[in-house]
């Protein structure tokens, strides 16, 4: 009988864990369930000459460490779980207003009162089997960008997420692993893949209008024609190779 119950308990851990990660306290939200990327292959209408400006304040002045602490000059602000698993990188919290929003090695992202240095809500970012398929990377190294009342992120556990500013909620994820910074230009994604692919999503839905192979995993510019990774220029509407 005891044995029943031990093995009753050790499953009812797994599956709440499948659903939810309990490392910081607040409201939790379910992860993302990994859906296979399905590209609609539509063209991109006519954008805007100009990118949006996503990352928040050019004055921001917070630091990220590895150990997932966030300091404001030499005061603490933040202090997340260090994890065994995780990648290096560069990652810089963003600063709108008396908030800053980053990304965490653990997969999740925290929205943060620099008034209080209190979480307002946190999310994760990695598609449900990252926890229970032996993979355990699940890093958000990329930048977070804010637009519009929506938070978008992605990291290396294979999702790409729009959330609510006001709670963190999603409102879609697509299964695309993020190991760098992302651009917005008016209601389109572009995104390049750990898989060496740029994608070009509506984020209205999260739709998939078309991904195309490329040589770099390099941050997206746009030059107001073509959106440019490394050296290769890239035609929005199709993303055919220039």
């Amino acid at each position: 009988m005891r044995k029943f119950f031990v093995f009753l308990l050790f499953g009812l851990v797994l599956i709440s864990c499948s659903k939810r990660d309990p490392i910081l306290p607040g409201e939790r939200h379910d992860i993302f369930g990994g859906a296979d990327v399905k590209v609609a292959g539509k063209t991109v209408p006519q954008l805007s000459e100009s990118a949006k400006e996503i990352y928040g304040d050019k004055s921001c002045d917070f630091t990220q460490d590895a150990t997932n602490t966030i300091w404001h000059g030499d005061k603490k602000v933040f202090k997340g779980f260090a994890t065994g698993d995780s990648v290096q990188s560069n990652q810089k919290p963003i600063c709108v207003g008396n908030f800053i929003y980053t990304g965490l090695s653990n997969g999740e992202i925290i929205k943060l009162n620099t008034i209080n240095n209190r979480i307002v809500w946190t999310a994760d970012v990695y598609k449900e089997n990252t926890l229970t398929g032996g993979y355990s990377i699940v890093d958000v190294i990329a930048r977070v960008g804010i637009d519009n009342g929506f938070v978008y992120a992605g990291g290396l556990g294979d999702a790409f997420c729009k959330l609510k500013n006001t709670n963190g909620d999603k409102v879609w994820c697509v299964n695309i692993s993020v190991p760098v910074d992302f651009i917005l230009i008016d209601d389109f994604a572009f995104v390049v893949g750990g898989d060496n692919n740029l994608y070009a999503l509506d984020v209205k839905d999260g739709s998939v209008y078309w991904k195309t192979k490329i040589k770099k995993q390099k941050s997206p510019k746009y030059d107001g024609k073509y959106i440019v990774v490394g050296k290769e220029k890239i035609d929005y509407t199709n993303g055919q190779i220039r």
